[in-house]
């Protein structure tokens, strides 16, 4: 149904059209929609009513939110939210028709019609309850300060909450009591069933009389957004209690699924430019807002819903969820992010910001200051990298099978995001960061193997005789740079190369930044290619790479996008690269064996390695060769590996 059907029900419901028409005629949508956004004073004409500012919905640097004074509407054309002065208090303020009809009424200074009979009827109704709730919490902060309140006194003070804070929050005591509440609100005049529907009571289950809901508890007041208190949140103050925390029963006034602790407050401070924070619980909620945080608020106790996780969106674009250091918290975040996956929309999003082991936010605060958390929310995960870096936590990715089962464990963790544009842009993030991942683990593992292999046993003519050989890295340099020079030219032959890329070692830092580049890059052109690493890096490191040389009389390179001889100049220069680095392996090791005992097997071992090495240097494949790429970069002639799989075959069938 279109939103101006919606609005339009409601009027019938509700607002005779006249009230209406004369309340748009009376209010001004620039007036409303400035109390949230700053204008830019560089688009914005006043004078005819046209405004432009950053839009409120969703995080962006350069005004694309339009308001027409005139027509009496708003559009964003960066996420495409639109609307008028009515719509605008709905999203902004997560309010109902009716509740921003009477919030311009307030602003344009006009009195509500009188309701229709049924509507009358339910709003005295939930206003009785409301009172009710009222009534209570006036009488469990009286509780609080009576002698059968010390221990819940001690206990608040342990905590650090000043008899300010308390009156502030309107924190309270129940009595460890059947029937004080009861009693109090009956003598009230209040009968037992509205007790009963405020959810102050409950009834016994073998058909006894009612007894309180709330017995020795400490009393948190959960209110609407209009201050009003509607429930409570209550924690044992016996330790021994099975239930820690618990909240009102879902009433007529009162849906936890629905509602968020400190919304209206945490609201209001947003709009103040402050970032919204979800912490866990009422405590960390009073802690963080004390503190100097006044935008925070909690779910009840309950994992946060789907419900408010649409409130929180509609305030805050991109809120920091504030997590306990514990496995608790983390197993939290999980289940908030599979809920949020699937409702992922243009310019919403979650950050994480996770307390140091341990600790909550209340903790931090009072072991830290508010200093130290400010730090650690300014350091908070996007959703993206947070969900990678857990999938990833303590899995082994040192071979192709442990690689290929992260990705798709990755890949399937993003499938339940319905907009399309978003899951593209994960998929592409899944890549990146398995590449990352794939590469520092591949760093890790070469460290080690260099400090396994590294010639400190060999002597010191040895060493000499290796430098002798370029085992400075002159020759890896050379073949790397030719072989990025070739994949620029040429584009279209990267993601065929891809391995072989990868294990290039890119000793030089220039060659390692263009390779980094290339890697996972959708450029369709040379041209393209060359754009995208000079925006990133520079125009010097390009310039610096096709200026050697031996880069500049490569052929493909004087052929852009000539992708049949750029493939066969990577492939080759793989090719001779792999056989040079064995010939190294081999002579560290030759020098170390001979250094201890002379061996024909070692001069066997060298005539082998020598031997790929020349194979390789020689140019075995001619103009036109029908070659295929084999997984780690090398070129295999087409006949001579169906020539092998058939004698495989064969040799299978004579098993």
């Amino acid at each position: 149904m279109a939103l101006a059907d919606k609005e339009g029900d409601a009027l019938v419901m509700r607002f005779p059209p006249s009230f209406i028409d004369e309340l748009r005629q009376r209010t001004s949508l620039v007036q409303v929609v400035e109390r949230k956004v700053t204008w830019d004073n560089r688009k914005s004409n006043p004078a005819r009513g046209d405004m432009w500012a950053c839009c409120p919905f969703h995080e962006e640097k350069t005004p694309s939110f339009h308001v027409d004074e005139r027509k009496g509407f708003y559009h964003c054309f960066g996420c495409e939210a639109s609307g008028n002065a009515f719509t605008f208090i709905q999203e902004t303020e997560n309010v109902s028709f009716s509740e921003a009809v009477a919030e311009l009424a307030r602003l344009a200074g006009m009195a509500l019609p009188p309701p229709d009979e049924s509507t009358k009827q339910k709003y005295d109704y939930r206003q009785q309850l409301i009172e009710i709730t009222k009534t209570a919490a006036q009488y469990f902060r009286l509780q609080l300060k009576t002698n059968a309140g010390a221990p819940a006194r001690a206990y608040l003070e342990r905590r650090g909450l000043q008899p300010e804070t308390l009156a502030r929050w309107g924190i309270g005591y129940s009595l460890d009591s059947w029937d004080a509440l009861l009693t109090h609100l009956r003598q009230k005049g209040i009968a037992d069933e509205m007790i009963l529907a405020a959810g102050l009571a409950k009834t016994s289950e073998k058909g006894g009389a009612p007894y309180d809901f709330f017995r020795n508890r400490i009393m948190f007041p959960i209110r609407d957004h209009q201050d009003q208190t509607i429930a409570f949140g209550a924690r044992a103050v016996a330790d021994d209690e099975v239930a820690k925390y618990i909240n009102s029963p879902e009433t007529e006034i009162f849906s936890k699924g629905k509602c968020l602790y400190n919304f209206g407050p945490a609201r209001a401070a947003i709009g103040k430019e402050q970032s919204l924070i979800v912490a866990e619980g009422y405590m960390d909620v009073i802690a963080l807002s004390e503190a100097g945080f006044p935008a925070t608020v909690a779910p009840l106790g309950t994992a946060i819903t789907e419900q408010q996780l649409q409130m929180i969106w509609r305030v805050a674009p991109e809120p920091i969820i504030a997590l306990d250091g514990d496995r608790a918290g983390l197993h939290a975040a999980t289940r908030l992010i599979d809920r949020a996956l699937p409702m992922l929309e243009a310019g919403k999003s979650l950050y994480f910001a996770v307390m140091p082991e341990g600790q909550d936010p209340d903790d931090l605060l009072r072991n830290s200051g508010p200093q130290a958390l400010q730090v650690v929310l300014k350091q908070a995960t996007a959703m993206v990298n947070f969900l990678f870096e857990r999938a990833a936590e303590g899995k082994r990715v040192d071979s192709p099978e442990r690689k290929a089962a992260l990705e798709n464990a990755l890949n399937a963790r993003i499938r339940p995001i319905r907009d399309n544009s978003i899951r593209n842009h994960y998929a592409q993030a899944v890549k990146d960061f398995c590449w990352q991942l794939f590469r520092a683990n591949r760093s890790a593992n070469q460290q080690h193997t260099n400090r396994i292999s590294a010639p400190a046993a060999v002597g010191s003519s040895t060493r000499q005789s290796l430098l002798a050989t370029a085992s400075d890295g002159t020759e890896e340099n050379i073949r790397e740079s030719v072989i990025l020079a070739a994949v620029i030219a040429a584009p279209s032959i990267a993601d065929e190369f891809e391995n072989g890329l990868l294990n290039l070692r890119c000793l030089d830092p220039n060659l390692s930044a263009i390779r980094d580049a290339i890697v996972g890059n959708s450029a369709k052109s040379s041209e393209e290619l060359k754009q995208t690493i000079s925006a990133d890096l520079g125009q010097v490191a390009l310039e610096k790479l096709f200026s050697q040389r031996h880069v500049a009389l490569t052929p493909c390179i004087r052929q852009a996008d000539n992708a049949k001889i750029a493939r066969r100049t990577v492939a080759g220069e793989l090719e001779k690269l792999i056989a040079y680095r064995a010939v190294q392996t081999e002579v560290v090791e030759a020098a170390e064996d001979l250094r201890n005992k002379a061996d024909e097997r070692v001069v066997s071992r060298l005539r082998v390695t020598s031997a790929a090495l020349d194979r390789a240097h020689r140019n075995r494949q001619e103009e036109g060769t029908d070659y295929i790429v084999s997984d780690n970069g090398v070129r295999v002639d087409r006949s001579e590996r169906a020539a092998h799989e058939d004698l495989l075959r064969r040799i299978g069938s004579v098993r």
